[in-house]
């Protein structure tokens, strides 16, 4: 247990006019659809007698992305089993053990184990690192892998200290301005990565070295995200420079754009609302969930699930991933309803959320995804998705 387990969170379902009743059955059966539903539903698969893995069915792997978010989720729900299952197959198969990226994972593997790449994702290693120490105050620490708390710490001193003492590579996060890369060694981030909500909980509990460090990210990422999301649409790119401006620059490995809003840069105003939720600080970011509530639910009301430029330049392509965009649009609710007296963007918020628990779990091949983010929005908007 913490210091923060007698606080207070939202069910903006039951303000709604839902019952506690309602929600909690809705909770359920989507997370029994995701993770033990039929074959074409789910997500999660165990793995012989004591792993399992989450698959990203767009792609047919297995992502440090999904793992991480997979322990994330079962610790939010009391699922321990699910939780050492997913956390044993990614310390089996996507753990580095020597070469430039030891100490990280890699970001993706084949469904039986067999690593696509001998690269790390930043993103899946923050949120390994969260969802162990919560697991860590929830069911308490083991041994081995399952020292959940040593393990975190593990982690973040990799992501920290790569390249130091000895040891080769080079760390996930930018060591002097503070901000995470997109891969490591990388001169640009991914505005999505960024989650100040986690790095304050690092300042208290990471190794103590590092614990000024977390506590000054966090800050200087509230204020990224208010750079880099656009003033009037609430946008972000999915790649951005340290400045916040998008990343137009040509990638060696790639000839796809990343300087719009699509994939990725739908997190954001997730992270933005969970993150105003839990701390309740602005540093000017909050505004980005209301301007792309309005956006989204005005200005766009009749198809809004397209690709755009961040400043709302239509580009006349469907969005891959329609329901996460919907989702985390939703779930930006938790910063406006916390914060504003704006009369029309309180009833535009509470469209949205409305709006969400309308929505279905997507099906086909690109359910993954959409319905990751989608379950992690319904924990948040319903008061489960807390501080453990």
């Amino acid at each position: 247990m913490t210091e923060f387990q007698n606080r207070k969170y939202r069910n903006l379902f039951v303000e709604m006019g839902k019952s506690e009743a309602e929600v909690e059955e809705k909770l359920q059966s989507i997370f029994h659809t995701f993770f033990y539903g039929p074959e074409e539903e789910r997500i999660y698969h165990p793995a012989g007698e004591d792993m399992g893995y989450l698959e990203d069915t767009g792609n047919h792997d297995a992502r440090t992305e999904g793992m991480s978010y997979g322990m994330m989720m079962c610790v939010q729900m009391n699922m321990k089993e699910e939780f050492d299952r997913i956390w044993k197959w990614a310390c089996t198969y996507m753990w580095m053990t020597e070469g430039f990226s030891e100490g990280y994972f890699a970001w993706s593997c084949g469904l039986d184990g067999t690593k696509n790449a001998d690269g790390a994702a930043p993103d899946g290693e923050e949120f390994f690192a969260m969802a162990l120490f919560f697991a860590s105050h929830r069911w308490g620490d083991g041994e081995g892998i399952f020292n959940y708390s040593e393990q975190a710490r593990k982690i973040l001193r990799a992501c920290l200290h790569k390249g130091q003492n000895g040891r080769i590579g080079v760390p996930m996060w930018n060591l002097e301005n503070k901000q995470i890369l997109f891969v490591p060694g990388i001169d640009f981030t991914d505005p999505s990565y960024h989650l100040p909500h986690f790095y304050e909980l690092f300042a208290l509990w990471a190794d103590e070295e590092d614990r000024e460090f977390w506590k000054e990210a966090a800050k200087v990422s509230r204020q990224y995200l208010k750079a880099a999301c656009h003033p009037k649409t609430g946008m972000n790119a999915e790649y951005a420079e340290f400045d916040g401006t998008p990343m137009s620059r040509r990638l060696p490995w790639t000839t796809d754009r990343h300087d719009w809003f699509y994939s990725d840069a739908y997190r954001t105003v997730a992270n933005i609302g969970l993150d105003y939720e839990w701390f309740g600080i602005d540093e000017g970011q909050a505004d980005a969930a209301k301007n792309l509530q309005y956006f989204l639910g005005e200005v766009r009301a009749e198809d809004p699930w397209k690709i755009y430029e961040i400043d709302g330049t239509l580009i006349d392509e469907d969005a891959l991933h329609p329901v996460g965009m919907l989702a985390t649009t939703a779930q930006g609710a938790l910063a406006v309803l916390g914060r504003t007296d704006d009369e029309a963007a309180i009833r535009m918020a509470w469209k949205w959320v409305e709006r969400f628990w309308n929505e279905p779990l997507r099906k086909g091949d690109r359910r993954y995804y959409d319905n990751c983010l989608y379950l992690f929005a319904f924990l948040a908007l319903s008061g489960n998705y807390r501080i453990w």
